[in-house]
C-alpha cells in the first residue's frame, strides 16, 4: 500500500459474505426493504440513536451515498442467511492517511438482534479492515445512553478510549455524549480468535 492513499483508493465497494450475514453496498433501490426492517421494532423510537423513521429513509441513503461518492464513508445493506434485508452499517469517518476507519451507522430489524448475525457483520468488517485494507486502528462510537451498544462493542474486544462530553447535539435538544472505543491493528489476531470462538459457540448452538 502506498504511505499516502486517497479515500476513494483506499474504501472501495466491496461485498462481504459470511454464514449468518452478507453485507452488499448500498444503493437507492435498497429504500423500500429498509423501511420495512426498520419498522420491525419500531427501531426510531430509541431516543439516544439517530435510526430513521420510515418515511425519512431515502433521505437516510441519499446522505449515506453522497458521503460514498465524497471519500469519507463506505455504506452498507446487511441481509440475513435467507436473503432478506434487515439493516443497515457502514465504514465512516475514513481517514486513509493515517489508515483509520470507524464501524458504526449499524441498526438491526428487532428480529436480527441478539444473534450471530451481528458478531459475523463486525467480524467481516473488521477482517476486511485490518487484513484487506491494513488499517492502523478500527473506531466505534455510541452513546453513553446505549449501555446494550456500549456492552456489544466490549464483547467484540474493543477498548474504550475514553468520552466525547457535549460531542452532538439531539434531534429533540440537548446533547449526546459520545463513548469512543478502539481495536488497534497489534490486537487484531486475539480479537480475531475471540469472534472466531464466539461464532462457533453459535453455530454449536444452531
Amino acid at each position: 500500500m502506498n504511505d499516502v492513499m486517497k479515500p476513494r483508493q483506499w474504501m472501495l465497494p466491496v461485498t462481504l459474505a459470511g454464514r449468518f450475514a452478507r453485507l452488499e453496498p448500498l444503493t437507492i433501490e435498497h429504500v423500500e426493504p429498509l423501511q420495512r426492517a426498520v419498522k420491525d421494532g419500531e427501531l426510531w423510537k430509541l431516543w439516544f440513536t439517530s435510526i430513521p423513521r420510515p418515511e425519512a429513509m431515502p433521505d437516510y441513503v441519499e446522505q449515506a451515498l453522497r458521503a460514498r461518492e465524497a471519500g469519507s464513508a463506505m455504506p452498507f445493506v446487511v441481509k440475513d442467511a435467507l436473503g432478506e434485508v434487515v439493516g443497515s452499517t457502514r465504514f465512516g469517518h475514513v481517514d486513509a492517511d493515517n489508515r483509520r476507519v470507524e464501524i458504526g451507522w449499524t441498526w438491526y430489524a428487532a428480529r436480527a438482534q441478539r444473534t450471530a448475525l451481528n458478531t459475523e457483520c463486525k467480524q467481516l468488517l473488521l477482517t476486511h479492515a485490518f487484513e484487506v485494507l491494513s488499517a492502523s486502528a478500527v473506531e466505534f462510537r455510541t452513546s453513553w445512553m446505549n449501555q446494550r451498544s456500549r456492552m456489544a462493542i466490549a464483547r467484540l474486544g474493543a477498548k474504550q478510549d475514553g468520552v466525547l462530553r457535549n460531542h452532538m447535539r439531539l434531534a429533540e435538544g440537548g446533547y449526546r455524549d459520545t463513548v469512543v472505543f478502539s481495536i488497534i491493528e497489534s490486537e487484531w489476531l486475539a480479537v480475531k480468535r475471540h469472534l472466531q470462538f464466539l461464532l462457533q459457540e453459535r453455530k454449536s448452538q444452531s
